[in-house]
């Protein structure tokens, strides 16, 4: 069977799964709804969590990144880690101590003030917009190569299904569906690793394979960085970006993992504090299996592709490139006219993506009409790096499909995970806690479920017109999490003396310079374009990397502010006290 079939067949038995889970598993009520009943298994709230944390930007993003990026790229895997390791064991038993259901919810009542809850929502909305922006873009990319359709037609396929079981289950629904989720996307991220090392190295455990030595007996990376220096590119073993800026890229996506809304929810599934962290230690192991094997994928990819590619005549190209090229994520332009395909440093296009224009060129390629003075002549959208490896390493059609099914997969469970944030912050911190709190449990549900349909709208917007591409993009709302949730959480868990003035003040300075920084320097919204380039960025701090900053910011006001404020009500400072007492760790304290 040719790939469409087989991504027919196994795209639509899993999308029959998680439908059939999700009206298995739906949910008749606001507490099942917000966090599926608290009555998850540890190890059913880990493999959840492994879904819900290895999005798009972990299945397709990160090892684009880094195929591309080298060793630059390594941040992302660092940081998204690290980040993890950091919210189970610094925040996640704290929390579900306290018992709140949103992160809002927890600033609101540990800071004794609606206006600190309205800033928190205001921070969950821009970060989970940011970050399911990303995932929609993912699963466009997936569906416009597997089933043949535009980029923007595969978005609204992911929107109505995504819709479906968030509307309909809730976290209990996306729980459960989840679960089914992570063994998908394993599955298929592991299958292709594992045949390619084979075939590569003849080692099937891609994490050693990548650091061995080929049928030639030379090593995979020192093959590697000879092939990108030969081409003029730097040695992929080196890096270009500057030490401060791989520390605050790093930390930014730690810190910003650390608060991330999504994530910090779902260890408010489990009955009780040692079943967070238990289920905090399932997830870090699930998301581990990924996580070392991204750089090996990156290694073959990168390698699969300049061996395949550089040189040839467009005329004796495989068929997965043409096929690629039909969506527009991949483009050649020739531009000295020898017919041939020149892989080199620079940019192909101008702008971020090629434009086509109607007709074909003398060897047949798509016409691109913002080509670049570059003697770059290759287009790759980073984003098809995984899906596109096996098809470039000739395995079979099924696993093609099946690593389609596992993209579908990542990006679908974390977009469900952040529209329920979405909804439950405009339902249950903003609806039921400040503005009708008299309002019935059915009612409340039918708003969060309201508020989940408007956000599948937004979502999809952001999907069809993404700011760049799936881990960058992703990135951004880790730095505005990191400037806005992280200091406020931490310091509402181990310090006794912060109060809502300096919460509200931390957070709304640390994002807004956050959110200025990027709109100035990542979107171009603000000032002039010619000052708006890399070599204008303040300390040399990228954009993905700003949220640091923003953080420190965040700290150093509301700490200044806290200290010429009133401490705490004795109330308030006594829950403090208890939230990190270990004895009694058994059933939620409610409040």
């Amino acid at each position: 069977m040719d790939i469409q079939t087989w991504t027919f067949i196994i795209v639509g038995l899993t999308f029959a799964l998680y439908i059939g889970i999700a009206i298995w598993s739906r949910a008749g009520s606001t507490k099942e709804f917000y966090v599926a009943g608290g009555g998850v298994s540890p190890l059913a709230n880990g493999l959840a969590t492994g879904a819900d944390w290895m999005s798009a930007a972990s299945f397709l993003g990160m090892a684009g990144i880094i195929a591309f990026a080298g060793y630059d790229g390594s941040v992302y895997l660092m940081g998204w880690t690290g980040g993890y390791v950091l919210l189970a064991l610094l925040l996640a038993p704290y929390l579900r101590k306290f018992g709140k259901f949103t992160v809002p919810d927890f600033i609101g009542d540990r800071y004794y003030s609606n206006v600190a809850r309205t800033v928190a929502v205001v921070a969950a909305l821009f970060v989970s917009f940011t970050y399911v922006a990303g995932q929609m873009r993912g699963v466009g990319v997936v569906f416009s190569r597997f089933l043949d359709v535009e980029v923007n037609t595969g978005v609204y396929i992911g929107m109505a299904v995504v819709f479906f079981y968030a509307f309909l289950g809730g976290m209990k629904g996306i729980t459960y569906t989840q679960v089914a989720q992570y063994c998908v996307l394993i599955f298929a991220f592991m299958v292709p690793a594992i045949f390619i090392s084979l075939m590569v190295t003849g080692n099937p455990v891609p994490q050693i394979g990548f650091a061995s030595t080929g049928e030639d007996g030379v090593y995979l990376l020192d093959k590697l960085d000879g092939l990108m220096t030969e081409l003029g590119f730097t040695a992929y073993t080196d890096g270009t970006k500057s030490m401060t800026d791989m520390l605050f890229i790093t930390a930014a996506l730690m810190m910003g993992t650390a608060g991330l809304p999504h994530v910090i929810i779902r260890f408010f599934t489990v009955p009780k504090v040692s079943d967070a962290r238990k289920s905090a230690g399932y997830a870090l192991l699930f998301i581990a299996i990924l996580y070392t094997t991204a750089p090996a994928i990156a290694v073959f990819a990168r390698t699969n592709l300049i061996e395949t590619v550089e040189d040839t005549p467009y005329e004796e190209i495989p068929a997965w490139f043409t096929k690629w090229e039909n969506t527009g994520l991949i483009a050649w332009t020739d531009k000295n006219g020898d017919g041939k395909i020149q892989y080199l440093p620079g940019e192909a296009v101008e702008g971020r993506q090629p434009e086509f224009v109607e007709g074909r060129g003398a060897q047949g390629q798509r016409m691109i009409s913002n080509a670049s003075s570059s003697a770059n002549e290759l287009y790759v959208d980073r984003d098809i790096t995984v899906l596109a490896n096996p098809e470039i390493a000739g395995l079979p059609n099924w696993i093609i499909a099946l690593v389609a099914a596992g993209g579908l997969a990542a990006a679908l469970s974390t977009a469900a995970g952040l529209l329920l944030v979405i909804s439950t912050s405009i339902s249950h911190d903003l609806i039921k806690k400040q503005i009708a709190p008299d309002i019935s449990d059915k009612k409340e549900l039918w708003v969060a479920r309201f508020s989940a349909l408007l956000a599948v709208v937004v979502a999809g917007y952001f999907g069809i017109h993404p700011p760049g591409f799936v881990a960058s993009v992703t990135a951004l709302a880790f730095g505005l999490a990191a400037s806005s949730f992280f200091p406020a959480i931490i310091m509402g868990i181990f310090s006794k003396r912060m109060n809502r003035e300096g919460a509200i003040t931390g957070m709304v300075a640390g994002l807004g310079i956050t959110c200025y920084y990027i709109a100035r320097f990542k979107l171009g919204w603000i000032g002039n374009p010619e000052t708006s380039t890399q070599e204008y960025w303040w300390w040399g701090i990228s954009p993905e990397g700003f949220g640091t900053m923003g953080m420190l910011v965040n700290f150093a006001v509301s700490i200044l502010v806290s200290r010429f404020t009133p401490a705490p009500p004795e109330e308030v400072q006594g829950i403090v006290e208890n939230i990190r007492i270990p004895s009694g760790a058994g059933e939620a304290i409610e409040h």
